[in-house]
């Protein structure tokens, strides 16, 4: 079992920055991937991006890629999503997501196995 521990959500202006981090602790071991999401109400969770543990080779949805940077830090256990040039549209609940295997995808919600609560992220235009 890993349990995630999520942080860095809060309120920035469209242009801005922010950073959310997110640290595991337990069977990290047998950590593949982690992964970003994010969801706003009446959608379904949307992936963001997402990062294989063993080498740190990182995926992007189009919607933020060229704009967001996800990275770990292994000593740490600890992954991070850099979020630069914040648009409205990014405003959501973002959920970080670990994976123990897998599953022939990591774009997709039912590829990951532990999930944290989720930090809320408002973009003010």
């Amino acid at each position: 079992q890993v349990q995630l521990v999520e942080s860095g959500g809060g309120l920035v202006q469209a242009g801005g920055s922010l950073r959310l981090s997110c640290a595991a602790s337990g069977r990290t071991f047998s950590t593949y991937a982690m992964g970003w999401f994010r969801q706003v109400p009446g959608k379904e969770r949307e992936f963001v991006a997402a990062i294989l543990w063993s080498d740190g080779r990182p995926f992007y949805s189009e919607s933020v890629k060229g704009r967001f940077t996800i990275s770990r830090d292994n000593a740490k256990l600890t992954v991070y999503l850099q979020m630069n040039s914040l648009k409205s549209e990014d405003t959501a609940v973002y959920y970080c997501a670990a994976a123990w295997g897998w599953r022939g995808r990591l774009d997709a919600a039912f590829a990951y196995d532990s999930w944290t609560q989720g930090t809320q992220v408002t973009v003010s235009s």
